[in-house]
C-alpha cells in the first residue's frame, strides 16, 4: 500500500478535480437556464383619443307651446233687429269687407229717411233766414232798421245754422246705424259656424255675438321661460324679443308637430313679457310663424324649439369622454410622450353628443374617448391601431392639401 502520491497521481487528481468543477458548473448553468422565469412585459393600456375642437355650438332650449291665431276677431251686431238673411258658409275662408248678415233694415231705413227730411226742413229755414238777414242789413246801414230788428235776423240766421248742423248729425248718426244692418267681415280669415239663427232678435236687447272669424295664415305660438333662462340669456347679452343687429343669428323657433314630424316653417320670436308671473316663475314668450297650408291649428300644444345662442368658436369634447365624480368634471389627456394626464375642466352647455368646454382644454389637444377605466395618471398609453390609421390619414390629407 502506497502512502504517497507520485507526481502522476497528482496531475491525475488535479484534472479529476478540475473536470468535477465543471460539470457541477455546467450543471448549476443549465439548471438556472432552464428554470429562470422570464421577466414579465409591461402592456400598456390600449386607448381611442380624438383632438379638441373648435366650432360654433348652437345652444337649444325645448319648451311646450299652445298655437294662437295671429288674428282673433268676433263678429257682433251693433243695431238692435231681427236676423233676417246669413250671406256665407260656415266654415269657410271669408275676405274683408264681405257681406255675413243682414238685419232687418225696415226701422233704421225710416229713422234716415225722417233725418233726411228733418235736414231739408232746417236747410229751408237757413236759407229764409239768410234772405232775412240780406235785406235787414242794408236797411240797419240807412237807420231805416232798428238795432233790435239786426240781432233779431242774426239771431235767427244763426239759430237756422246749427239746426242744419244738428239734423246733418242726426242723418249721419241714422244713416250710420242703417248700414249696421250689413254685417261685413272685419277681415279676411276663416269663420266659425253661426252662433244665432235667422230670425233671433240680435243686438242690444238680444244676442250680440254672431260668428268669430281667425286670420291663421299666420300664427303666434305661445310659450314660457324661467327666470332661470332670463339670466342666463342675459349673461349672453341676448334679450328675448328684441332685434339685435350686431348679431349674426336670430332666434328662430322649431315646431314639433303631434305625430313627431318637424313644421318644416321656422318662426322668429318677436316678444317677450317684460316682467315674470310670479305665480309660475316664469315670463311669456311669443314667436311668429307662416301658416300657408294651414296645418298648425289655434288653441293647438304643441313642442317648441328655440335658438337661444350661437357660441362661436367654442372649445368642444365628447361627453363619451368626460368623468363627472364628487371632485369635479376632469378627462385624460394624452401628453406628447403618449403619458395619460388627469386634467380637471369647467364644462358649459351640451348639445347634441357633445358638451363646451368654458376652461381647463386648448384646441388641438388629445383627450381619450374609450379605455380611460383602465387608466392611472402618469400610465403610459397606446393608442389604437384604428385611432392610428385615422391620424395617418389626416396627416396624409393635410400634406396633400399644404402641396396642393
Amino acid at each position: 500500500m502506497k502512502r504517497f502520491l507520485t507526481k502522476r497521481d497528482l496531475k491525475f487528481k488535479k484534472k479529476q478535480a478540475i473536470y468535477a468543477c465543471i460539470c457541477i458548473i455546467l450543471v448549476v448553468g443549465l439548471y438556472f437556464i432552464f428554470n429562470r422565469k422570464e421577466k414579465p412585459v409591461v402592456e400598456r393600456p390600449i386607448v381611442c383619443v380624438q383632438p379638441v375642437v373648435q366650432e360654433n355650438v348652437e345652444i337649444y332650449g325645448d319648451y311646450v307651446g299652445r298655437i294662437r291665431a295671429q288674428l282673433f276677431v268676433e263678429v257682433r251686431a251693433r243695431v238692435e233687429g231681427f236676423l233676417e238673411r246669413m250671406h256665407f258658409e260656415e266654415g269657410s275662408y271669408v275676405k274683408k269687407d264681405q257681406v255675413l248678415f243682414v238685419i232687418n233694415q225696415d226701422q233704421y231705413r225710416a229713422k234716415a229717411d225722417k233725418a233726411r227730411a228733418q235736414l231739408k226742413k232746417d236747410e229751408a229755414t237757413a236759407l229764409k233766414a239768410k234772405r232775412d238777414l240780406d235785406r235787414i242789413r242794408p236797411l240797419y246801414e240807412q237807420n231805416a232798421a232798428s238795432q233790435l230788428d239786426l240781432d233779431n235776423a242774426i239771431a235767427a240766421y244763426e239759430t237756422a245754422e246749427a239746426s242744419v248742423g244738428m239734423s246733418k248729425a242726426d242723418l249721419e248718426q241714422a244713416e250710420q246705424e242703417l248700414g249696421y244692418t250689413i254685417v261685413r267681415s272685419p277681415i279676411s280669415g276663416h269663420i266659425s259656424e253661426r252662433l244665432v239663427d235667422p230670425g233671433t232678435l240680435v243686438g242690444t236687447g238680444g244676442k250680440s255675438l254672431l260668428a268669430t272669424i281667425v286670420k291663421s295664415d299666420t300664427v303666434n305660438v305661445d310659450f314660457s321661460m324661467t327666470a332661470l333662462d332670463y339670466l342666463k340669456s342675459k349673461e349672453r347679452n341676448v334679450t328675448f324679443g328684441q332685434k339685435d343687429t350686431t348679431r349674426t343669428w336670430k332666434q328662430t323657433v322649431t315646431v314639433t308637430l303631434p305625430d313627431n314630424t318637424v313644421y318644416e316653417h321656422k318662426g322668429l320670436v318677436d316678444f317677450a313679457a317684460p316682467q315674470v308671473n310670479p305665480k309660475t316663475g316664469t315670463f311669456q314668450v311669443r314667436a311668429e310663424l307662416p301658416n300657408p297650408e294651414h296645418v298648425l291649428l289655434p288653441g293647438q300644444f304643441t313642442s317648441v324649439k328655440v335658438l337661444l345662442d350661437v357660441r362661436e368658436n367654442a372649445t368642444v369634447i365628447p361627453k363619451k369622454s368626460l368623468i363627472i365624480e364628487k371632485g369635479g368634471s376632469y378627462v385624460f389627456v394624452m401628453r406628447r410622450d403618449s403619458v395619460a394626464e388627469r386634467r380637471f375642466i369647467e364644462i358649459g352647455p351640451e348639445f347634441k353628443n357633445d358638451v363646451v368646454v368654458e376652461r381647463g382644454l386648448a384646441p388641438g389637444e388629445m383627450i381619450v374617448t374609450e379605455g380611460y377605466h383602465k387608466l392611472t395618471p402618469g400610465v403610459k398609453v397606446q393608442v389604437a391601431p384604428e385611432d392610428i390609421s385615422q391620424e395617418e390619414n389626416k396627416a396624409d390629407n393635410d400634406s396633400s392639401t399644404t402641396s396642393k
